[in-house]
This record gives structure tokens, C-alpha cells and sequence, in this order.
């Protein structure tokens, strides 16, 4: 596989990752991930200067705790959580304290006042005021179902975080898969290089021994340097993915590790396509969490339409208040307030409509989202099929082209031809390991994107082992 071939993959990988996230950001909290937040990460550790082994199972997990992704829907659940305690203030009684110590002097000459006989300086006198007061709205609808929508936007925010956990393995997952497929690409170009250097050696050796031309020669060494070219250009992309994997994890990009899990090919299981739909709309994190935010949106819509609606708040303090302390008195004042809106129809109505609006929306993206669910598992299983398909083609085509090679280079070295054909044979075998390669790295990616359709990422070993999770 190409350097091309796996930006290409690598493409319609994130292309998956972004389709599969749509929604997952309509509550209204902070800011939370996009599909590129998922390919950062916040740094963890130092490079030790040796190489680690790194499983596919430690960078999942060092995902899991470093990607940018999850750490983004994590502030935004925060967010959510904060907006729920606020709304829920509202609801509550207000309690407030307040102690007033007040010493005066006043001087009414300074007033203008003058009075015969009566004293310019009035003072020093002064009181102590300890006193609590509370602030309680007992009837507010439009409080109430606000704060119901906050604990359904709430809700979703932790159903985006747990979906953004599918998106982290799905990512990494990916990026892994991906530097595996690099190096199997890299050894099969060498190997290649290997095998052409041994042609170029015998048209050198035949062309000075004078049985064969100068054309078989340069034909040799215009195939060896072409897949020296490949080797170099493979190479520059197996260090690009590394940078890639590395940033995904949060692993220091300097730090140098090996891939210690080859993902060997694994046919996968038939699997009932009505019951991995149903398992879907149940296990789906996203889809969960878009129905709470619907919900959110259709209480917010009854919220403005309670603006309507009248308040009944009480007001009230009791304190004590005297010179001092052992002189001082009790004092209370309590009072109710029944409010009904009489003149703010239009700004209701205008409430109204944009409230009707976000829901609308919701339910549309809603809707769209269930068709997406079932879009995602259909174009999953037809992807296995598909790679399953070309990866034992590909495989078949691998062992024919190396025969080819091997029968062509026989004839040449027994001079019954020019090294015409070995060339041919040559670059079919080069396009047959490229076919090879890419197949496989998409026959596994489409396991992981199955398992990801499904709500199952956790379970990714069992789907790249070739099996449906819990089977």
C-alpha cells in the first residue's frame, strides 16, 4: 500500500469519524469535540530515550486518558452539570445573612440647621443589625420545566462522553492500524529491492559476459531505482503515521516505540443484519443522546410557553436590631408577590418561535440520526464484505505473481529470454503486495467501524478477532 493509498483510507476513516459525531454537539454546554479534536491529545510523560513496545491495547487506553477528544466532552459534561445547578437555584429558596454594625455622628451647623439653644452636634450613637433573609419563587413553571430540560441536556452530555470513549478507540484504533500497515508496506518494498537487485546483478553479469544486451541492463536498474523510490517514499509515510499515532495518544512525538500487534487477517462471522440493527438504536451512544436533547428541546418549547403563566414568590427577613445586643429586638417582615404578565405577548411569542425552531431542528437531526445508525451498520458490513472479499483475492494474486517472478527469472538465467518479463513480473508482484496490503488494512478498519456502529468499540478485539461482540 502506497503512500497515496493510505492517505486515502486515512481519509475516509475520519470522514466516518465526523459523520459518526454529528449531533453529539447540540446541548448547550461548552464548546465540545469535533471529529479533528479526536487526532489530538494532551501530551503525558517524557521520552526515555528507549524504544517501547507498544500493543494496540496501550495506545487504546493511553487514548482513553490523553486524546483531546475525550477530554473536550468531559469540560462540556462539566458545563452541563453546572448549567443543571444553576437552573436548580431557581427553584430553591434564596438564604442570605447579613450582620450591620453602625456608629454615627452628625453635625447640623454644617446642614445649615441652627437653632437657638439646640445643639449643632447630634452623636455619637449607633445599632447592631444581625438579620437573615429568603427570596422563594413557590409557583414558577417556566423554572421548573427550564430546569427539567437542563437535567435532559445534562443526560446527553454524559451519553456524548461515553460515545466520545467509541471515538477514541475507533481513532486510535485506526492510526494503529494504519503504522501496522506502513511496515508490512516497508518490508514488502524491501523485499523487493532485495529481489530486484538480485535481477539487476545477473543482467549486469549477463550483459558483461556479452549473452545479453545493454537494454536488459538499464531496464534492471530503472526497476531497482523505481523501487527504491517506493521504499523511500514508504518509509517517509510509516514516520508520518507515527507523528499521527503519537498525537492521538498523547505520546511524547520523539519518543520511539514499535507496533507489537500485527492484526493478522480474520474472516469475520456472519452476522444477522435485523439484530445488529436492533442492538444499534440500544447501544448507541450518540443516538441516546440526541433523544435526551430532544427531549431537552420540547420542555424548553413548553418553558416559553409557561412565560404566560403567573409567579407566586415570597419574601421575607428576621434580624435582631438594638444598640446593642442585650438591648436589642426582633424584628420580622414577610411578603408575598403574585405576578401575572399582562403586556409581553409578543416577546413571548417570539420565544415561542425560536424555541419551536431548535426543536424542530432536533427532531429532524433526530430523525436523520436513526437513519444514520442504520446507514453506518449497512456500510460497515457491506466494507467486510467487500475487504474480505479482495483480501483473499489480493492474497491468491500475491502467490501468483511471486511464481511468475520466480519463472521468469529462471528463463532469463537459462537465457531462453530477455529480462522483459522478469521486469513485468517484477511490478506485478509490487502491485499485487500493494493491493494486498491495503485490503487488509481495510478489511480491519471496517471491523472497528462495525463495532463502532454498533456501540461496541469496547469490544474491538472480539470484531478484529472476526466475531460479533458477545458471541
Amino acid at each position: 500500500m502506497g503512500s497515496c493509498a493510505c492517505a486515502v483510507l486515512a481519509a475516509l476513516a475520519l470522514g466516518s469519524l465526523s459523520a459518526g459525531f454529528v449531533g453529539a454537539q447540540t446541548a448547550p454546554t461548552a464548546a465540545g469535540p469535533t471529529a479533528q479534536s479526536f487526532q489530538g491529545s494532551v501530551a503525558e510523560g517524557t521520552a526515555n530515550g528507549q524504544v517501547m513496545d507498544l500493543t494496540l491495547d496501550d495506545a487504546i487506553q493511553r487514548g482513553l486518558r490523553t486524546n483531546l477528544g475525550i477530554i473536550l466532552s468531559g469540560t462540556q459534561t462539566a458545563s452541563a452539570k453546572g448549567q443543571r445547578l444553576s437552573q436548580l437555584q431557581n427553584l430553591l429558596p434564596a438564604v442570605d445573612a447579613s450582620f450591620k454594625e453602625s456608629y454615627q455622628q452628625v453635625d447640623l451647623a454644617a446642614e445649615g440647621i441652627r437653632f437657638p439653644g439646640f445643639p449643632t452636634i447630634i452623636g455619637p450613637y449607633g445599632y447592631v443589625d444581625l438579620r437573615a433573609s429568603l427570596t422563594w419563587s413557590l409557583v414558577d413553571v417556566k423554572s421548573l420545566r427550564n430546569y427539567i430540560a437542563s437535567k435532559h441536556s445534562f443526560a446527553a452530555a454524559q451519553l456524548t462522553a461515553d460515545d466520545a470513549r467509541q471515538m477514541v478507540i475507533l481513532t486510535v484504533g485506526n492510526a494503529y492500524l494504519l503504522v501496522v500497515a506502513d511496515e508490512t508496506e516497508v518490508a514488502s518494498v524491501q523485499a523487493q529491492v532485495t529481489t530486484s537487485k538480485v535481477s539487476l546483478d545477473q543482467a549486469v553479469a549477463n550483459h558483461e559476459a556479452g549473452t545479453a544486451p545493454k537494454i536488459d541492463e538499464l531496464r534492471a536498474r530503472v526497476d531497482y531505482q523505481t523501487l527504491e523510490q517506493q521504499l523511500i517514499s514508504a518509509q517517509n509515510s510509516l514516520e508520518k503515521d507515527r507523528l499521527a499515532l503519537a498525537r492521538t495518544i498523547g505520546l511524547p512525538l520523539d519518543q520511539k516505540f514499535n507496533v507489537a500487534d500485527k492484526a493478522p487477517y480474520a474472516a469475520f462471522d456472519e452476522i444477522d443484519l435485523d439484530a445488529a440493527l436492533k442492538q444499534a438504536h440500544v447501544d448507541r451512544k450518540d443516538l441516546a443522546a440526541m433523544v435526551e436533547q430532544t427531549k431537552a428541546a420540547e420542555l424548553q418549547r413548553k418553558a416559553t410557553t409557561a412565560e404566560r403563566f403567573p409567579t407566586l414568590t415570597v419574601d421575607a427577613d428576621y434580624g435582631d436590631i438594638g444598640i446593642n445586643f442585650g438591648t436589642s429586638h426582633g424584628t420580622v417582615d414577610a411578603s408575598g408577590n403574585f405576578s401575572v404578565p399582562v403586556f409581553k405577548e409578543f416577546g413571548i411569542r417570539g420565544d415561542e418561535q425560536q424555541a419551536q425552531s431548535t426543536l424542530d431542528t432536533a427532531k429532524a437531526q433526530l430523525s436523520d440520526k436513526n437513519a444514520q445508525v442504520d446507514a453506518d451498520v449497512r456500510d460497515a458490513l457491506l466494507d467486510i464484505q467487500s475487504a474480505q472479499k479482495q483480501v483473499e483475492v489480493a492474497k491468491s494474486n500475491v502467490d501468483l505473481a511471486t511464481e511468475a517472478l520466480s519463472e521468469a527469472q529462471q528463463r532469463y538465467k537459462a537465457g531462453v529470454s530477455d529480462n522483459l518479463p522478469v521486469s513485468q513480473a517484477e511490478q506485478s508482484v509490487a502491485q499485487a503486495n500493494d493491493q494486498y496490503v491495503s485490503s487488509l488494512y481495510r478489511h480491519n478498519v471496517a471491523k472497528l467501524s462495525l463495532a463502532r456502529s454498533l456501540g461496541a468499540a469496547g469490544q474491538y478485539k472480539t470484531y478484529l478477532e472476526g466475531k460479533q461482540g458477545g458471541k
